[in-house]
């Protein structure tokens, strides 16, 4: 069956008064109404000269102009029209026809020259259409997809109809991972849109299969796509790692060590080397956050590594998107105004730059957008849609990276190491410098008409060499006392495991002892009660024997004066007992 309808739903909850989760009466009000004032925080109370704000307005085209734009729009060449870009700013992109509805909390994707946009929400209804762009032809088109029910179970549930969800790109298909809907699933599900068939359905994944969310993160690396963090259906935040292996189709539930983020839902999240975890911003029900979160993927480590640079403000519904070691996070807000910064986070040195701002009530500065990263003539270009910032918006605008030097790898290493990847670094640090300085001296000589000997310049590559061992050396040592470290720390956990056990064994018999405790005391209060009555029953034996004792007395006495006299016969008779 096929479906491009958009389906009724219930929005989720609301944390942005203007960019952030209208609920379904209000929504309409707010894009209708709103007229937003946003508030910049720090040193972005005003744009700054030397990055030149994005004036859309200077864009707009008159009704008179349309008919020869459009014929612009179909000559233009994409390449040439990216080529001329200027670093580090945003540009809306010409697009021939009507672009989709207006959305926020979608997700995107680029394959193929084409931006697919899956889903998202608008009004308080989950959307459940996917757009396609082209940035050949710069044109709009909708995709029919037949739906193919899962063989397991049968299941009908619409597929797309969703917002807070992940895609990610898989072989031919597109992954959509999670998401808020209205399917009755409790556990996470993981819908597929095949890109050569038009078909979509659920994938079967089997082990420890996470609870249903929405608004958490999912980064692929390798054959591994780790999910972090999101709310549930019963609104609880959650902070839990959860992995799930693409090739076998198989989740495995993570457990970390040291302290890990607060529980939260619309942040962010990149993996730089296929080693490290990163965790930007996000928010509860009530805090923002602008904290930066690594999760070492070997040692299952968190760490809070401290960062260097720009200053940067809480924010939440942000986008983000890694280019090499160049982390882009583009939008969000924090309940206050909207974040118009483009923020660019370098891994390696983990040092915040901000590359550009826009202006107030601009598209760029809205929570719930969509970003990433298409290749175009062999150079990279962030690409951005959608988002809310009390209105819809439905345009593309592009964004031309500027080229960086690339910056040796950082290496997040456990407190007990810390000293040992230290001496690696400025190792590495100083022999840099000295092998640069020995091709520049070398060059220079050239030039002059010097020559180096063969053998020294064997002794200067003998040296780095000796250097070069020396520092994996020290990389080896390292690395085995993390080994000693996650061994001990294994160690420690078994033995906690054991004690626990007998923790539990030993509050098993101490609350058996108190029953059996209860139950004498229960006896005791009843002898003592079968007691207090027996002292009574004794007082009146006592009783009944001092009575018996006088009645026995009087027995005796009254025997002893009948045996004394002869009675009244007697005494007439003359004869009187003497």
């Amino acid at each position: 069956m096929y479906f491009l309808a958009v389906n009724d739903s219930i929005s989720i909850g609301a944390t942005f008064p203007f960019s952030g989760k209208p609920d379904r009466e209000t929504e309409k009000q707010r894009s209708e109404q709103w007229q937003p004032i946003l508030r910049y925080s720090g040193d972005l109370s005003l744009p700054d000269p030397a990055v030149p704000a994005l004036d859309l307005h200077s864009h707009l085209e008159s009704p008179e102009t349309i008919m020869g734009t459009e014929e612009i729009r179909k000559d233009m060449d994409i390449s040439s029209w990216c080529a001329e870009l200027a670093y580090d700013q945003w540009t809306p992109l010409p697009v021939n026809g009507k672009p989709p509805s207006a959305r926020y909390k979608h997700a995107a994707a680029v394959i193929d020259d084409k931006f697919y946009i899956v889903g998202g929400s608008r009004n308080g209804r989950y959307l459940s259409d996917v757009q396609v762009f082209d940035f050949k032809s710069l044109s709009w088109s909708s995709m029919m997809l037949i739906f193919e029910p899962n063989a397991g179970d049968g299941s009908k549930e619409n597929l797309i109809s969703t917002s807070g969800h992940v895609l990610i790109t898989w072989e031919n298909k597109l992954l959509i991972i999670g998401g808020h809907s209205k399917s009755s699933s409790d556990s996470i599900q993981v819908g597929y849109i095949n890109l050569d068939t038009h078909t979509c359905g659920f994938l079967e994944t089997s082990g420890d299969i996470p609870v249903a969310r929405g608004g958490h993160s999912a980064t692929l690396t390798g054959s591994r796509l780790i999910v972090f963090g999101g709310e549930d259906k019963k609104k609880r935040l959650l902070n839990d790692i959860h992995i799930l292996d693409l090739e076998g189709l198989t989740w495995e539930t993570v457990e970390t060590m040291q302290v890990p983020p607060a529980p939260r839902f619309d942040h962010t999240s990149a993996v730089h080397g296929d080693c490290y975890l990163l965790i930007f911003g996000g928010c509860s029900h009530s805090v923002f956050y602008n904290d930066l979160h690594v999760l070492d993927l070997q040692t299952k480590e968190w760490s809070q590594p401290e960062s260097r640079g720009d200053q940067i403000t809480p924010r939440a519904g942000h986008a983000g998107v890694a280019v090499g070691e160049n982390w882009y996070i583009v939008g969000g807000g924090d309940n206050k105004s909207g974040c118009s910064e483009t923020l660019m986070f370098n891994m390696s040195k983990l040092l915040w730059s901000t590359t550009s701002i826009v202006r107030e009530r601009e598209p760029l500065a809205s929570e719930g957008l969509a970003l990433s990263t298409i290749l175009i003539a062999g150079e990279t270009y962030l690409v951005a849609f959608g988002g809310y910032n009390g209105k819809y918006q439905n345009e593309i605008f592009v964004s031309r990276p500027k080229p960086r030097e690339s910056a040796p790898p950082k290496i997040f290493q456990s407190p007990a190491a810390a000293a040992a990847a230290a001496s690696v670094i400025a190792a590495y640090a100083l022999t840099k410098p000295e092998k640069t300085e020995f091709i520049e001296s070398d060059h220079s000589t050239k030039l002059v008409g010097n020559n180096v000997s063969q053998q020294d310049t064997e002794a200067e590559l003998s040296a780095i060499k000796e250097e070069k061992n020396a520092l994996e050396v020290s990389l080896a040592e390292v690395r085995e006392e993390n080994s000693k470290q996650r061994e001990r720390i294994s160690e420690a956990n078994n033995t906690l495991s054991e004690l626990s056990k007998e923790l539990l064994s030993v509050q098993g018999q101490l609350v058996a002892e108190r029953s059996r405790c209860f139950k004498l005391e229960a006896q005791i209060a009843e002898l003592q009660k079968i007691l207090e009555s027996s002292s009574s029953i004794e007082d009146e034996v006592i009783s009944l024997r001092s009575q018996k004792t006088a009645l026995e007395g009087d027995m005796e006495l009254a025997s002893s004066t009948r045996q004394g006299s002869g009675g009244f016969l007697g005494w007439l008779s003359g004869n009187p007992r003497t």
